[in-house]
């Protein structure tokens, strides 16, 4: 007979199928009568888990033994897929407050993986770049991180996949709207 897990070992963050699924029991349990959406709460709280899961996954992984963050890796990757980019710019494409992507440059910058230039018509605006050691960098680590993007997505067929991919687009469109 398998065991059940204990409440204790019951959380939101968890990945076994079998304590999800309780733990979402428990809350509709919990929250009986009100005029709550658990569809909608049980998407969310899935699509925040699974986006946990891979993100610490995908530290632990590739990017641990380069001593890199999500975040600087998607700032080496918006500079690599695009070019020199103003920093206002990269901190929106990785999702990020400009604060919280200055401490970033300023690591990457001292690792020698970017470069900072200071626009000519406006000295508080800067621009950054890949530096050849950045993007050394992330010619070799992009495809050891894609091979984890594929074992992530093992459990689910292409079609699944694709599938989830558009769902996703769209959920990300509707916040998009809802934005603006």
């Amino acid at each position: 007979m398998e065991e059940q897990p204990s409440p204790m070992s019951r959380r939101i963050a968890s990945s076994a199928f079998q304590v999800v699924e309780q733990t979402e029991k428990d809350i509709r349990a919990r929250l009986k009568g009100g005029h709550l959406d658990f569809t909608a709460m049980s998407a969310v709280s899935n699509i925040y888990r699974a986006g946990t899961s891979v993100r610490n996954h995908m530290e632990r992984t590739v990017l641990a033994d380069n001593e890199l963050s999500w975040i600087a890796f998607t700032v080496l990757w918006v500079l690599w897929i695009w070019g020199e980019q103003e920093t206002g710019h990269v901190a929106s494409e990785a999702g990020v407050t400009k604060g919280t992507l200055t401490g970033v440059v300023r690591t990457l910058q001292g690792r020698k993986l970017l470069v900072r230039t200071s626009q000519k018509d406006d000295r508080r605006r800067v621009n950054i770049r890949l530096s050849v050691s950045g993007e050394k960098l992330i010619t070799k680590i992009f495809p050891l991180f894609n091979r984890e993007e594929h074992q992530v997505m093992a459990g689910l067929t292409t079609t699944e996949q694709r599938e989830l991919a558009r769902l996703l687009r769209k959920v990300n469109a509707h916040m998009h709207e809802e934005e603006l």
